[in-house]
């Protein structure tokens, strides 16, 4: 597995008026493992209302991630039920993580650098502990927190968004040269 190297631009704010991923991630989690069908990662999906499910290992570690539209183009690619595909064979292998004590400036850039709607939260082992979505950040940025500047501006997250759903040029779609 590679990680994808982010890069990132801390804001200067004091130490206390920082916002940390796990004061916003999502904290109810459900995973898959690999040797799981798409079947599974689509019922869960569904059931929990989620686009994504993270893939761990045996130990909670981390190894990848499905979203939905990984698992409709597979079936539509492949021609077959999502209960004939596996998990490993479609999960997307390289992949960007935060960690809890992450600033969601951090967090913020290293989804718009890696265009992710979504981005495992980590510990010091890799092992799952939560999630940081874009609606997390849209959340965050409108909050009115008490003694803490707002880290995440509005318009910063917009351009995040922005960002995300620029279309990639594939290699089928770039021009001939």
């Amino acid at each position: 597995m590679r990680w994808l190297p982010v890069r990132v631009r801390e804001r200067e704010l004091a130490e206390e008026d920082v916002v940390q991923v796990e004061e916003i991630m999502s904290k109810n989690l459900h995973a898959c493992r690999a040797a799981e069908t798409l079947d599974c990662a689509a019922r869960m999906m569904w059931e929990h209302d989620v686009g994504s499910i993270p893939i761990v290992d045996d130990d909670g570690h981390v190894i990848g991630i499905v979203t939905d539209r990984d698992a409709c183009m597979a079936a539509y690619t492949q021609g077959k039920r999502l209960d004939e595909i596996g998990v490993e064979a479609v999960m997307a292998k390289q992949i960007v993580t935060v960690r809890p004590t992450d600033s969601v400036d951090r967090a913020e850039r290293a989804m718009r650098d890696a265009q992710v709607r979504r981005v495992p939260v980590v510990d010091a082992e890799q092992r799952l502990v939560g999630i940081l979505s874009q609606n997390d950040l849209i959340r965050e940025s409108v909050r009115a927190r008490p003694g803490k500047n707002h880290e995440v501006p509005p318009e910063e997250v917009a351009a995040t968004l922005a960002e995300i759903g620029r279309p990639r040029r594939s290699q089928a779609n770039a021009p001939a040269q």
